[in-house]
């Protein structure tokens, strides 16, 4: 069994609009997703936040710090990382990866590409979901919208797992994960 994790990191970006009513300008506020295209490895060509495998003796957090650092240069305190979800994949019937999943709005440094990864800030509501791993789309809006999800994803055919189809999941929203 593999223990990974993703980081995904949030901004608040500013646009500047004309309001169509009475012409004036206006300055809108959305927020951003760091997101990287995997440059080499599991799921090469496809979109992500930036993480990985933990290395022996390392917890979660310290691995979402250490990946998000070595793929695309963030520095991120531990103590301000979200634990937002734990997901199990399960590659036929066997538990193949459980993958933490932490978000955060708090970093350090301006993205940089590295031989993994090519980092993208990308508006929350464009996210590219047609070109990420197909269960990304079924628990991804509600991270980045807040909430917490614990998730099994079942696929079969495999190895490896990107090859292998997609068939089969379960959700739980809310959940509590106090003690990460």
């Amino acid at each position: 069994m593999i223990e990974a994790t993703l980081c995904f990191v949030l901004r608040e970006s500013e646009t500047d609009s004309i309001n169509e009513t009475d012409g004036t300008d206006e300055t809108d506020s959305d927020t951003d997703v760091l997101l990287i295209e995997k440059r080499r490895g599991l799921g090469e060509g496809w979109y992500n936040g930036p993480g990985g495998k933990l290395e022996h003796g390392e917890t979660p957090r310290e691995c979402a710090v250490r990946e998000t650092r070595e793929e695309v240069g963030l520095e991120i305190a531990p103590g301000v990382l979200e634990y937002a979800g734990e997901l199990t994949f399960l590659l036929d019937e066997e538990i193949h990866t459980v993958c933490h999943v932490f978000r955060t709005t708090e970093f350090a440094g301006e993205p940089r590409p590295s031989d993994e990864a090519r980092p993208e800030w990308m508006p929350v509501d464009d996210v590219p979901y047609d070109q990420m791993w197909e269960d990304d789309r079924l628990w991804l809006p509600g991270v980045l919208d807040g909430d917490t999800v614990a998730g099994e994803f079942h696929f079969a055919g495999g190895p490896p797992l990107d090859e292998a189809a997609f068939v089969d999941h379960e959700l739980e929203w809310g959940v509590s994960f106090e003690s990460r």
